[in-house]
């Protein structure tokens, strides 16, 4: 895929006034290659994958332990976009103290029927080595599947790619999804880049709270995730609302310890008396 598809794909994220602005500018070559948002969509757990040794396993497999995961849709015979998502996300993910396969998986599906396990399986040896941890089976996957199999499962999380003749190669967005342990997609990230703070951040609310620490969770509170910005951003009124509470409580406290002091200074005068 050339630089001009890459801007291409830039164009194509959400911007505030919503997707239909966004499919206006969309180059012709570029068309039905983007990204929809479908928060809460439901993937195909039912989904038949094949891993980079051979294994074949459905979708659902891979989060029966109650793990959220990141699933990239790419292809292995990609001369550029798809190595710079993968290779984004993994510095991303090195920079949270989470390791794949402990708190999280990876999962990078290939939409290209021609892919065999041998591509997945060099690719994946490379993958690995750039991540630089040890990765248990199943943690940090690169799996391949039949086109139709593999279209539900684009279909199902918004992401579009076609053929393009011309070029001989695919024409597809840039972007990763978080999904629940349940298999509903949390949240869609853009681009080829992701911070070790969105990517926590969307970790944190893939697992509904049940990854990370308290303060995660009020971090997460008081941010949301905005499409044109490519990140979690500060949300004012959530801001305002923790702020008014820790007021609350600090004023509640110094209430507590006037009332306390006074009670005490009453009984040690009457003590006194």
């Amino acid at each position: 895929m050339s630089w001009r598809a890459v801007i291409a794909i830039a164009m194509t994220v959400p911007s505030l006034d919503g997707l239909a602005v966004a499919e206006e500018v969309v180059p012709p070559q570029m068309q039905g290659a983007t990204i929809e948002e479908r928060p809460g969509a439901q993937v195909p757990l039912d989904l038949v994958l094949k891993d980079a040794d051979g294994r074949v396993a459905t979708l659902g497999s891979y989060l029966a332990d109650g793990k959220p995961a990141v699933l990239v849709l790419a292809y292995y015979r990609c001369p550029m976009l798809c190595s710079l998502v993968v290779n984004g996300l993994s510095d991303g993910l090195k920079e949270l103290d989470w390791s794949a396969g402990q708190q999280y998986r990876v999962l990078v599906v290939s939409f290209d029927p021609r892919d065999t396990t041998q591509i997945a399986h060099d690719k994946r040896e490379n993958y690995l080595k750039e991540y630089g941890r040890p990765v248990p089976r199943g943690g940090f996957e690169l799996l391949t599947g039949d086109s139709g199999s593999v279209r539900r499962l684009a279909d199902a999380v918004g992401f579009g790619y076609r053929w393009d003749e011309a070029s001989g190669q695919f024409a597809h967005a840039a972007g990763a999804f978080v999904l629940t342990p349940d298999g509903r997609l949390s949240r869609t990230l853009y681009g080829i880049s992701f911070p070790g703070k969105d990517l926590r951040l969307a970790l944190v609310e893939a697992s509904k709270g049940e990854l990370g620490s308290a303060w995660d969770r009020v971090v997460l509170f008081c941010y949301h995730y905005d499409s044109s910005a490519r990140g979690y951003v500060l949300a004012a009124t959530r801001l305002m609302r923790v702020g008014g509470a820790a007021t609350l409580l600090l004023l509640g406290l110094l209430l507590y310890r006037l009332v306390r002091g006074a009670r005490q200074a009453t009984v040690a005068h009457e003590k006194a008396g």
